[in-house]
């Protein structure tokens, strides 16, 4: 069984170390192709040039500065910063754009929601109960925090898996540990010494996914099928969390520490709760009622110079530090996958692919890199430079890669070569998510009300989603009118009640890591924009504000396309819109409807927000 287990393994492309898989080979400084300035250019120009392709244009003023809006911070230019930014355009003039737009408070709101993602963020434990967590909304907000301060990355990563252990130790420390209870919890397993065990996968997953870019919980039943990670390593890991709150316990603890364990009052974090815990047993085929011999906490075997024994803690230190331990060799300088990891998920949200496009896999089954030399070299910079998230970013929007147009005047010709455009001869045409669908529409009619930080707030749950509740009121109240117009990412997530128009438009499973969200194409959100409550009261509102700003049809059709679109419309659309709104008054006023011009502008406004040029960056 094992021979035909290992002629199965050796089949797919995998090896018996992982000396040959490319993730595992030691980050070294790539020297970048003679003649050019920018490095990011050099590396992404010379795969272009050898695939006898031609990088696109620059893409204009109008479209840069709409860009790095969304990128940066996650928000819409106004229509009178695109024409100052245009009419004054330089390169000196772009790269100040970039510095204010990173120095803003509104840029960790943005990467902080790609974050969350990876860590599978959601304020409620799922199941058939779906309890709040919380304070969890803390855990948030650190993370905003941590992205406006430009808190050096292995930093951010010691605080989420020790914060408790670590000398500096504070309140907001212990937030950032949170992380591992982000996860779904259940208040009333069929098994209850089952359950812990899928509560250690969970975390074990987690951590390795989001820092590691590996699939350790395959690991769990037997050694990984593709990848070096023998099943024993798989238990070395989860080890560092058995000292933790793993037993059945109170409800109300949600599977944590108490405050006075934790040491601190409503914090949602995690800390060790026995210094001595009994021994921790690898798991026959993953089974919990088959336990086989004792593991102890260890690394991943995968970088042997790394893999060394734990040290014993000092008597004085808080907790076993088992997961200080694992966080030193996760941030270690010649740890080969934690700063590919990192640099490849930034990369993937500016450019739009990856250099690897399975982010949450850097194993054996993972996609081959586009530019690996270029991804060896900025994972050695992103570590020399201190693990500066900011700086990384500045690097690649600076670059002339990420300023092409993503439409290239021989597009059919070279789609033919890298149809998939792998190698970035343009700029890959991106569709606004769905929290910023969300801000958009609150944007242009002047109502988002950009206040930071603090607990979740719940918006009107449409009558027909709930229809199916028993107790409706318990399962959601919306929040007061002030509250509801704060940007989405400070909507509650509840795993099993999700707002309609965040789900229609890809909003990821909070129950698994996500490294990159789906981005569909279906007739259930052409439906949602055009039937949506919410959405039909920002056209009116819109409308609203034009009408009272003019009474001129020509002046609002000028005025509805600068806000919408943030620019002003053509001779031909203005005709068209002209014609619309005529026909829609018409209309309106055979049904005897009341103020028909205004609810003509509305229609007007309505059939904006559908378009594809509010919805998609450029």
């Amino acid at each position: 069984m094992k021979i035909r287990s290992l002629i199965l393994w050796l089949s797919v492309g995998a090896t018996l170390s992982g000396a040959d898989l490319w993730s595992l080979r030691p980050i070294k400084r790539s020297q970048p192709p003679q003649g050019r300035i920018d490095v990011i250019d050099a590396f992404v120009s010379a795969k272009v040039a050898s695939q006898k392709l031609q990088a696109a244009p620059l893409a204009s003023a109008g479209t840069l500065i709409k860009r790095l809006h969304f990128d940066l911070t996650g928000l819409p230019p106004s229509f009178e910063e695109i024409e100052k930014f245009r009419k004054n355009f330089t390169p000196a003039a772009y790269t100040s754009l970039v510095d204010r737009l990173l120095e803003s408070d509104h840029f960790g709101e943005r990467w902080a929601r790609h974050w969350l993602d990876v860590v599978r963020f959601a304020e409620t434990n799922g199941y058939e109960r779906d309890a709040l967590k919380p304070n969890i909304w803390k855990y948030r907000d650190w993370v905003v925090n941590a992205f406006n301060e430009d808190m050096p990355y292995n930093n951010f990563v010691r605080a989420q898996l020790a914060g408790d252990e670590l000398e500096e130790r504070d309140e907001a420390s212990l937030i950032a540990t949170g992380m591992l209870r982000l996860g779904t919890w259940n208040d009333e397993p069929n098994d209850p010494h089952e359950y812990k065990y899928e509560r250690l996968e969970d975390m074990v997953d987690v951590v390795s996914t989001a820092f590691l870019g590996l699939t350790v919980k395959c690991a769990r039943c037997h050694d990984h099928k593709f990848d070096p990670i023998p099943q024993r390593d798989y238990y070395r890991l989860a080890a560092a969390f058995w000292p933790g709150a793993i037993e059945p316990r109170d409800r109300p603890l949600m599977g944590g520490p108490s405050a006075n364990e934790l040491g601190m009052e409503n914090v949602f974090g995690w800390t060790d709760i026995r210094t001595d815990p009994p021994d921790f047993h690898l798991l026959i085929k993953g089974n919990p009622h088959q336990p086989g011999e004792i593991v102890r906490p260890g690394h991943l075997s995968l970088v042997p110079e790394l893999d060394r024994p734990l040290k014993t803690p000092p008597a004085s230190a808080r907790g076993t530090q088992r997961r200080l331990q694992m966080a030193d060799f996760i941030t270690d300088p010649n740890n080969p996958l934690t700063a590919r990891v990192m640099v490849n998920r930034v990369w993937q949200q500016l450019i739009g692919q990856g250099i690897v496009r399975t982010p949450n896999n850097f194993g054996a089954k993972s996609d081959t890199p586009s530019h690996p030399k270029l991804l060896n070299y900025l994972a050695a910079d992103f570590i020399e430079s201190g693990w500066k998230i900011k700086r990384l970013i500045r690097q690649i929007v600076l670059s002339k890669i990420y300023q092409q147009d993503s439409v290239h005047p021989r597009d059919a010709r070279q789609s033919a070569v890298d149809s998939a455009n792998r190698f970035i001869w343009k700029m890959n045409r991106r569709r606004v998510d769905a929290e910023s669908l969300r801000d958009r529409l609150l944007s242009i009619t002047g109502e988002l009300d950009l206040r930071m930080g603090g607990p979740s707030f719940y918006p009107i749950m449409p009558p027909e989603v709930l229809a199916g509740f028993s107790q409706k009121s318990a399962a959601w109240k919306a929040s007061p009118a002030e509250e509801r117009k704060r940007r989405s990412l400070y909507m509650i997530t509840k795993r099993n009640l999700l707002w309609p128009l965040m789900t229609a438009f890809d909003f990821p499973n909070t129950e698994l890591p996500c490294g990159n969200r789906d981005v569909t194409t279906v007739a259930p959100q052409a439906l949602s924009l055009m039937n949506n409550a919410f959405v039909h009261e920002r056209s009116q509102r819109l409308a609203k504000d034009i009408q009272d700003s003019t009474e001129q049809l020509s002046n609002q059709i000028q005025l509805i396309w600068q806000r919408i679109f943030g620019r002003n419309p053509s001779s031909q659309e203005q005709e068209l819109a002209k014609s619309h709104i005529h026909q829609q008054t018409v209309h309106f006023k055979a049904h005897s409807a009341e103020n028909p011009d205004f609810l003509a502008l509305a229609s007007c406004c309505h059939g904006l927000i559908n378009s594809n040029e509010f919805l998609y960056v450029d």
